[in-house]
């Protein structure tokens, strides 16, 4: 827990304590800097103060010092560009088929041998990825 809370702490005196007050809504400067100080036991941050934070200043410092304190790794996800609606909807279908045909033939002699498998999970990889297009494509649309 030491570590999340040297990471807000890092968090806010990065990008100063007056500037995200402002910013995230804090009632004040003194009371954001107590309740980032890993010292200062009287005020402690609660979960919407830190997502304020995080949202503000886009520093995920704290979030990547809470998934490796319980053993993870934290990347940031990348989103693929958006495309017009129905071409990215086509897409989605399109990909969609290749698994369950993939799937269909690789289940027609009982066994899934493993080149099956890498198979069906590169395709079903294509389809995740289709259907982030999608998503990011709904959304501008």
């Amino acid at each position: 827990m030491q570590e999340l809370m040297k990471a807000i702490y890092d968090v806010v005196d990065t990008h100063g304590a007056s500037k995200i007050a402002e910013g995230a809504s804090f009632p004040s400067r003194t009371l954001l800097s107590q309740k980032a100080n890993p010292d200062y036991d009287s005020h402690k941050m609660n979960v919407q103060e830190l997502h304020r934070i995080m949202k503000y200043t886009e520093d995920f410092r704290p979030l990547k010092a809470w998934a490796e304190h319980f053993g993870f790794d934290l990347v940031p996800k990348e989103k693929p560009a958006p495309t017009d609606l129905n071409s990215a909807l086509m897409r989605l279908h399109v990909d969609l088929a290749d698994v369950t045909r993939l799937a269909y033939d690789a289940q027609s002699d009982g066994h899934v041998c493993s080149r099956e498998k890498s198979e069906l999970i590169k395709e079903a990889d294509e389809v995740i990825v289709s259907l982030e297009v999608f998503k990011q494509s709904v959304k501008v649309a």
